[in-house]
């Protein structure tokens, strides 16, 4: 059977159709939920295998990015998503929601329940970035969305606020263990500007928790699932599909 994903919608989010698209492609069951819903107790979020937490602008991104949509997950599902991910089931956070999950403290995840222990500040340039970039696979990362995969992705990132920061230098260095995902350059080497496109430290694009069945990351690899939405399939190119990240996800998922 297709294991039962939960794609949560908060107001302002806008990418939950193409991230049901994607888990559709991948094997998955994807429903999508508004919040209200589970918070009323209209759903239950351990009905289902798989979270994900997608990209958009939830409640405006007042008082900062994916603040309020932290709050509300913490305040009024803490207890239950504390015992999803304590029960090993894959959360995904893609650009908003990445970084809904660093403010609730589920991204590095290596504090006390709910410690924000890093953040997701004003990409280094000062402006939004919207382009495509190269994403490399951190070998050796327990990220249960990477394992196996050696290729690199290409997808778009379309954000303000993206640049991965720590208040010191041990949470620095624990953020970089746990990276999952790294921008690169197109020749694979350590990027400049705009290949890391918010000057992300340690050009981190992805951060997983230690137990490796969270991820988070900036770039949105729902947009870049088919062969035909290579920005150069008109000329037969055709690697780099950010789908064998949903892929790995619902496999995990199927297999608890």
């Amino acid at each position: 059977m297709k294991p039962p994903v939960l794609i949560l919608h908060a107001p302002g989010t806008n990418r939950d159709r193409e991230a049901a698209w994607a888990i559709e492609t991948a094997g998955g069951a994807p429903t999508i939920v508004r919040i209200q819903a589970l918070l009323q107790g209209g759903a239950r979020l351990m009905d289902h295998r798989m979270l994900v937490l997608p990209g958009g602008f939830s409640f405006g991104d007042d008082l900062g990015a994916g603040k309020l949509w932290a709050s509300a997950l913490t305040a009024g599902l803490g207890d239950q998503l504390l015992e999803f991910v304590a029960s090993g089931r894959p959360v995904l956070g893609i650009c908003n929601g990445f970084q809904a999950l660093v403010r609730a403290g589920l991204l590095p995840g290596d504090g006390a329940p709910f410690e924000q222990r890093a953040t997701l500040t004003r990409n280094r340039e000062g402006r939004f970035e919207c382009r495509w970039v190269r994403l490399r696979p951190e070998a050796g990362s327990p990220c249960v969305f990477t394992q196996g995969l050696t290729e690199d992705i290409l997808c778009p990132v379309a954000h303000g606020e993206g640049r991965l920061a720590s208040p010191d230098d041990a949470q620095r260095a624990r953020n970089d263990r746990l990276a999952a995902l790294r921008y690169v350059s197109a020749s694979g080497g350590a990027p400049v500007y705009p290949e890391n496109p918010n000057g992300s430290e340690g050009d981190i694009a992805g951060l997983t928790n230690p137990a490796g069945n969270v991820l988070g990351l900036m770039p949105h690899p729902e947009d870049h699932i088919l062969p035909r939405q290579h920005p150069r399939a008109h000329r037969g190119e055709r690697s780099g599909s950010g789908l064998p990240l949903f892929e790995r996800g619902v496999q995990h998922a199927a297999n608890l």
